[in-house]
């Protein structure tokens, strides 16, 4: 039995598969975004397409880093976690950018985390970035992106 040819095919089909899932990922636009004195990198996820892929697939992301998704009209939004290996906490956003409700999400569940409210914007960060910073429900968000 030749193990080490098969190891090697194997090798190969992973580094393709990895190419592949590498290719198919969205690029975002990044903005910055305040929440009172803390500064927020938010890449945003405006397109349906966008909205699905989200944070998929990430195996870290920077501790003032997240991702705001952009609904084109205020509604009952829930987010779950399909495929994302980082715990995150989110923040449903009304359309004057306060904060409706926050809830924690653990990684690769399908669990749904709802709005408690219509909202425009779910933000996106790592676990706890939300209690750290005592940032909670009224709190505003400044610097939201607007739809076109």
């Amino acid at each position: 039995m030749n193990s080490p040819g098969i190891f090697s095919k194997i090798a190969v089909i992973t580094c393709l598969l990895a190419t592949v899932v590498a290719s198919a990922q969205q690029k975002f636009q990044v903005v910055p975004l305040t929440a009172g004195m803390h500064l927020i990198q938010a890449e945003v996820a405006a397109t349906d397409a966008q909205r699905q892929q989200g944070l998929m697939y990430r195996e870290k992301m920077g501790s003032n880093e997240g991702m705001v998704f952009l609904f084109d009209a205020p509604a009952g939004v829930c987010m779950w976690m399909k495929n994302t290996l980082i715990p995150l906490s989110v923040a449903f956003i009304d359309d004057e950018g306060k904060i409706v409700n926050i809830e924690d999400m653990q990684p690769q569940t399908t669990e749904s985390h709802c709005a408690k409210g219509p909202v425009r914007y779910a933000l996106e960060m790592n676990k706890g970035w939300f209690k750290q910073k005592n940032i909670k429900p009224g709190s505003i968000i400044q610097g939201l992106p607007r739809t076109n």
